[in-house]
């Protein structure tokens, strides 16, 4: 056994590096977040960015600001609103929703909102899980930071990421600039916890 492995064995885990996602920076960030939502983003986000390629500063300052603003400082994985706001939803050929009652059934949920039921079946597919036929799950936070991470590489995120453009970002996230001045605020939060 090395030094290392004795050492965590007898102490715990190691330090995270200044990198990692915890419980701790997460609510640094999101101060009132829900302990539930920050543990689940917490326990696979390592992982899941060394495998998915998202372990760099910038990328990971982008996903976590965009999350934030996205969950209502990790505070829901599931839209605000209702049945009756879901509506606005019914009938858009955009998202898929072609049967009657697809609105609120596909209606936001998760890390980044999915939303439509194209979208429940594609990222569903990708995860080997499905949602289309389980719409609840996208709102579990493992599933939902896991499908957060497939929409990242899917809408080839890194780009804008990389190049610190936040209005890009926001765009590929969100389809426009709606939240752009939170979004701006938990970036630059962001930046100074994982510096």
């Amino acid at each position: 056994m090395s030094f290392k492995g004795f050492a965590s064995s007898i102490f715990g885990s190691p330090p995270a590096s200044a990198l990692s996602v915890t419980q701790a920076r997460l609510r640094m960030l999101a101060p009132r977040a829900r302990p539930d939502i920050v543990a689940g983003i917490a326990r696979d986000f390592d992982r899941l960015a060394q495998h998915g390629g998202l372990a760099a500063r910038l990328r990971i300052c982008h996903f976590l600001a965009q999350a934030a603003h996205e969950t209502d400082g990790f505070r829901t994985l599931e839209e605000y609103g209702g049945a009756a706001y879901f509506l606005r939803y019914e009938g858009r050929a955009d998202l898929g929703n072609s049967q009657a009652g697809d609105g609120v059934r596909y209606h936001g949920r998760g890390i980044f909102q999915l939303t439509g039921r194209a979208n429940y079946r594609r990222f569903g597919r990708i995860l080997g899980i499905d949602l289309e036929a389980d719409p609840e799950r996208a709102k579990e936070p493992a599933v939902s930071l896991a499908v957060a991470f497939a929409y990242w590489k899917d809408r080839e995120l890194d780009a804008a990421a990389d190049a610190d453009d936040v209005v890009a970002v926001t765009r590929l996230i969100n389809g426009g600039r709606n939240g752009l001045a939170e979004r701006t605020r938990y970036l630059a939060r962001a930046k100074t916890i994982w510096p």
